[in-house]
């Protein structure tokens, strides 16, 4: 008991200023850099669905963004509704999202989502998480994203690069996403939910890396614990 106690006395949480100037900063460095599809398709493209955005994050897993972006595009254009998709055959839709990976399994997870889409929300995608959560193949992480991307919805999608960076930082200790997300929560200012996976993602592309990471040029270097960090660049 004592030493639960002396560990979170010890474990200094960093002011909501802190916080943001760390975030404006990395902001200010990426300016001009392209984002990832998901995020630049929500906020760019008025015309991109919460339909779309399901599905593009259903191909994104494992995938890298510009393969996720050439995918997206290429299923949509034949089908980009859950009518569209059930009468596409099982063939040819694992052709088209085949160079993104695992096309088997995720050409299953497209299936039988659009098919619950249908059958219990008359073929819109539902706006809250529990629901989002019992489509088939759809984890925490992407319906966070359905929710913030497609409805605006004041949540944190927390990815692999969400879940680490901010360990990394210092900002929390947590073990998995949805710790840190229970956690980011509780410390981030809201005016960056929406904002805070595509910051993340770009940078743990970039600089941040999960295994020496560009540490001699990072931006935000003197505000970062460097948790975890054994060996940098």
């Amino acid at each position: 008991m004592k030493n639960n106690i002396k560990m979170q006395i010890n474990v200094m949480m960093p002011s909501q200023q802190q916080i943001s100037k760390t975030l404006e900063l990395l902001k200010k460095s990426q300016k001009g850099v392209r984002k990832t599809t998901l995020n630049r398709e929500a906020k760019e493209n008025k015309n991109f669905t919460p339909y779309e955005t399901l599905i593009s994050c259903l191909v994104s897993l494992r995938a890298k963004d510009e393969t996720t972006e050439k995918v997206s595009q290429e299923l949509f254009r034949i089908a980009n509704t859950p009518e569209k998709i059930l009468k596409l055959p099982q063939k040819k839709l694992e052709k088209i999202i085949y160079s993104s990976g695992y096309y088997k399994n995720k050409a299953k997870a497209i299936k039988k989502a659009s098919q619950q889409i249908i059958e219990h929300h008359n073929g819109n995608v539902p706006n809250t998480k529990e629901e989002l959560l019992k489509l088939y193949g759809v984890g925490p992480k992407t319906a966070n994203i359905v929710l913030c991307f497609a409805f605006n919805k004041q949540v944190i999608p927390v990815d692999t690069h969400v879940n680490r960076i901010p360990n990394r930082l210092g900002w929390v200790k947590t073990k998995n996403p949805e710790q840190t997300e229970i956690e980011l929560m509780k410390i981030l200012p809201k005016r960056y939910w929406t904002e805070i996976n595509g910051i993340f993602i770009l940078f743990g592309k970039t600089i941040c890396l999960p295994v020496s990471p560009f540490c001699s040029k990072c931006p935000i270097r003197k505000y970062c614990k460097r948790i975890g960090v054994k060996k940098s660049r």
